[in-house]
């Protein structure tokens, strides 16, 4: 099937009065009338479809983690409206519904979306309120709190780059305000220039746990610490937000700078709709009841005396959500065929990659000059390429993989960070998804840890849950063998080749590495390329622009012969190498071996086919053993050919502990070749 398309039953037609999605005001001024009613409608809009949803899900006819905008849509729908659709970028929460319905896509998309049907935008494939439209820059929340803000940080870079005047608003509650990816996305901000608003939807309980126990002080006090402007507001106060919003969009549009706005919003009810709210008392949520914005601001609007007029338009509006809801119920069950095609995006952007020689075509060159070579060229190349990571431009980076960069294409597209890995994905991905190629470095693999839920929760399933492309490459400094201790030295392909929707390269030559960011590069799914740090300055040989790059997709024979079929990567590719040359010299023992160099989306088809003759199979890498790569590639490989083994699978492996430092130490952990040559003899001898 095409990968995320979608079709559904014909929609009831959108009443006229909803046609109307934007507000300007000029700076200082008060609201109009016009602009008033407007806002109430798309306010009122947003509450008869969440009373609707929740009604159906209190009934069993809905599933899922439903959840509800009441008392927020003072916020939210005032916000929407003034923002510009065309350019601005925006993440709404769980309670964001008005934005939503603002923002974009008829109603009846938002019902099949709770529904979890074929009419679904996300094709069922995502949670009740996890959708967004990221073709539009509205980015899909996620369950992991804050995780949206450094998205929204990457997107609305990506505009300003383009030339567009662009501002984001991130939303995200008083609990969220906690998570360190809030620190650093307002930090990032601060640091970058980059012109977002921050807006706390404060509504006293995270989940249900009181101000008190989540942070100490005043949000909005939080503001001074980054350098930047901070606004508390409350959410009944709809008028005089109003002229505050509009003044805080502008001055963020003008300035470039981010903003901070803390709303005091209300809680009329629990986090979804199987709360009961029971760790609150009573006489607070009757106060909240009646402090509740919408039916104040109805009454000041029939004390105006549009009190006709809002009876009219709410029954239109009732009406429609109906008959909205009732159609929705029409579209088919989601269809499972064709889902684990979506897995991954097609690569439909090839890079045009210039014929003009370059320096790499004369020179042999260091593995770790080999990748800087090709990242040279992709920025040259491609102008929506950069670089990114912690002291990469003046200093080079850690390795000196960088190195040189900064002075050619400048500290816009050379950027140093600040030590925020998560955020620092997440503005990457942000970046991806609005037509940008971000290169993220890591200083070490080990520290993209800080980075998991980025990489394989958010990035790694976008495209999956959303349709969107995400091309981006993560580099992995990784492996050991140079006593740099337990924080620098991991091979953790195992940790993330589990998550679905990641790519992994991992070369073991100059030539392949020039080619793997090359490859990594133009592919329209998110790449991890793993970099062994021992193979930076072990290796030289000459490396030249392939037309043939695309090949490191796919395993490359590095010795052939009879009698076992081998397979490796990365630095092990050496050691199993020697190992292999030693059998064959000293006891006429000859094999195939294959370097992976393609760890995700696997391509076994030749390394079957040596096994076929062969009828025995040997596993290495430096990862541990334990739940190991190599561990899914025996299962892999042997399932197919269980019955034609000659012998048992062997697994060579790094132990199962953390990495010593100490070069004894650590030369006892992991492989080399003394320790593959002897498992290779002793099983040898053992068959």
């Amino acid at each position: 099937m095409s990968t995320q398309t979608y079709s559904h039953v014909d929609y009831p037609e959108t009443p006229e009065i909803l046609s109307e999605r934007d507000i300007r005001m000029d700076a200082g001024a008060a609201p109009t009338d016009e602009q008033l009613l407007l806002t109430y409608r798309w306010m009122a809009y947003s509450r008869f479809a969440d009373m609707r949803i929740l009604e159906l899900f209190r009934q069993g006819r809905m599933k899922g983690t439903v959840t509800c905008s009441d008392g927020n849509e003072g916020l939210v729908a005032p916000m929407a409206l003034m923002l510009d659709k065309e350019i601005d970028c925006v993440s709404w929460t769980h309670r964001g519904l008005p934005g939503h319905l603002i923002w974009s896509d008829h109603l009846g998309d938002h019902i099949s979306q709770y529904l979890g049907n074929a009419g679904s935008p996300t094709l069922g494939r995502e949670g009740n309120a996890h959708h967004g439209d990221p073709a539009n820059r509205s980015y899909p929340m996620i369950s992991h709190l804050g995780k949206m803000s450094s998205n929204v940080l990457g997107g609305t870079d990506s505009q300003r780059r383009k030339g567009l005047d662009a501002i984001g608003v991130t939303f995200f509650g008083d609990g969220g305000s906690s998570t360190g990816e809030i620190h650093e996305s307002l930090n990032l901000a601060a640091v970058l220039n980059i012109p977002v608003i921050f807006v706390v939807e404060n509504n006293k309980y995270a989940y249900s746990t009181p101000l008190h126990e989540q942070y100490a002080g005043e949000l909005v006090d939080r503001a001074k610490g980054y350098g930047i402007k901070g606004i508390a507001l409350d959410v009944a106060k709809v008028e005089e937000n109003m002229t505050i919003f509009a003044d805080a969009i502008r001055e963020t549009r003008q300035s470039g700078r981010p903003m901070l706005i803390e709303m005091h919003s209300l809680r009329l009810r629990g986090h979804a709709g199987y709360d009961t709210c029971d760790y609150i008392d009573p006489a607070q949520t009757e106060k909240w009841i009646h402090e509740d914005a919408l039916p104040n601001f109805r009454t000041r609007l029939v004390e105006k005396g549009y009190g006709d007029r809002l009876d009219q338009e709410d029954a239109t509006l009732k009406a429609f959500v109906n008959e909205t809801v009732s159609a929705a119920f029409k579209n088919p069950p989601c269809d499972p065929s064709g889902l684990i095609d979506d897995v991954f995006s097609p690569t439909t952007t090839p890079v045009d990659w210039s014929e003009a020689p370059d320096a790499s075509e004369t020179s042999s060159l260091t593995f770790a000059q080999a990748i800087n070579a090709a990242l040279d060229k992709v920025l040259a190349d491609s102008p929506e390429s950069l670089v990114m990571g912690q002291d990469i431009a003046d200093y080079g980076g850690p390795f000196k993989v960088t190195e040189d960069l900064l002075e050619k294409y400048g500290r816009s597209r050379v950027l140093n960070t600040p030590i925020c890995e998560s955020a620092m994905v997440g503005y990457a991905t942000g970046m991806a998804i609005n037509g940008h190629r971000p290169i993220v470095e890591f200083q070490f693999a080990d520290f993209a840890t800080d980075a998991t839920t980025q990489i394989c929760l958010n990035a790694g399933t976008y495209h999956f849950r959303s349709g969107a492309k995400v091309p981006l490459i993560f580099r992995f400094p990784c492996g050991g063998g140079l006593t740099f201790g337990s924080f620098h030295s991991q091979d953790l392909e195992a940790l993330y080749t589990h998550i679905p929707g990641l790519k992994f390269l991992y070369p073991s030559t100059p030539q392949d590495a020039y080619n793997a960011v090359l490859a990594a590069y133009e592919d329209d799914n998110p790449v991890c390329l793993f970099e062994h740090k021992k193979l930076y300055r072990l290796l030289k040989a000459p490396v030249s622009f392939d037309p043939n790059y695309k090949s490191v997709w796919q395993p490359a024979l590095r010795r052939s012969g009879d009698y076992a079929t081998v397979v490796t990567y990365g630095e092990m590719t050496l050691h199993a190498n020697e190992a292999c040359e030693y059998l064959e010299k000293e006891y006429d023992v000859s094999c195939d071996l294959f370097d992976l160099r393609c760890l995700s989306p696997l391509k076994l088809d030749t390394i079957e086919t040596s096994l076929a003759r062969t009828g025995r199979l040997v596993v290495i890498t430096e990862s541990r053993r334990n739940v190991g790569f190599a561990a899914e590639l025996v299962a892999r490989l042997t399932e197919k050919h269980f019955f034609n083994m000659e012998a048992p699978p062997l697994r060579i492996a790094s132990k199962d502990m953390p990495v010593p430092f100490a070069p004894e130490l650590e030369a006892d952990y992991r492989p080399s070749k003394e320790s593959i040559l002897n498992q290779l003899i002793d099983w040898i001898e053992g068959v």
